[in-house]
């Protein structure tokens, strides 16, 4: 149980929690352990968000397909990582992603109506939360300028960094040329020509089907950038 209660104190609605605090809400509040095997799904596209999920343990493959599929980005999510938080409120909680166990892993899941009695038992929770929910919608708007009239390695970066979480690992766009070319609306010479330049700068690697982030900060680095 040590170890557990370490494992909850992690997670990011817990952060400042004092292990009191937390032990009372454990008793109080119908905490579901699930785990998930391998290759096991955890969300569908569509699904409705009825549940904060946060992952405890193994890693959870999280794709976000275009609406036909050809041009895909995917991300890896370890604990403490909270899976979709944004589509927990709001006018539309419906996942727009699917997401696989990609090893065994263990998944604590909060109905959502316990999860709001959570948020108003203690201020902390509430702006743990209000954090998350904050950080997650900020991000686009250092980039959103880039979609109409940045260079092709900004609105990659927007695309990337907008869709998939902060400490995220293994992101990658999966893409046809022709897809791709049509979202950032570019020439495919011009696409290989940024293509060739971001791996020169060890940014990105990439093939002619899969577009691999090395690191996603550099990302940013490229929408912060004032050139």
């Amino acid at each position: 149980m040590e170890s557990m209660y370490e494992k909850l104190m992690e997670l990011p609605l817990f952060q400042g929690v004092s292990r009191d605090k937390l032990s009372e809400l454990i008793e109080k509040t119908p905490f579901h352990f699930v785990k998930y095997t391998e290759g096991q799904q955890i969300v569908a596209a569509n699904d409705v968000c009825t549940h904060i999920r946060f992952i405890i343990s193994g890693e959870v493959e999280v794709e976000i397909p275009s609406t036909n599929r050809r041009v895909i980005v995917s991300e890896t999510l370890v604990g403490p990582d909270v899976i979709g938080p944004d589509y927990l409120f709001g006018r539309n909680t419906f996942y727009p992603f699917n997401a696989v166990a990609l090893t065994d892993c263990g998944v604590l899941q909060i109905v959502k109506a316990d999860f709001i009695n959570i948020l108003m038992s203690d201020k902390v929770f509430l702006f743990n939360m209000l954090n998350i929910l904050s950080r997650n919608s900020q991000k686009s708007t250092f980039g959103i300028m880039a979609l109409s009239s940045g260079t092709i390695a900004e609105r990659l970066a927007f695309i990337v960094t907008s869709l998939t979480q902060r400490g995220s690992k293994d992101v990658k766009i999966i893409y046809k040329q022709k897809d791709l070319c049509s979202i950032l609306g570019v020439q495919r010479s011009s696409l290989i020509n940024a293509l060739t330049k971001m791996k020169e700068d060890g940014v990105i690697d990439y093939t002619l089907s899969e577009i691999t982030v090395l690191d996603r900060n550099d990302l940013l680095d490229i929408l912060h950038s004032e050139e």
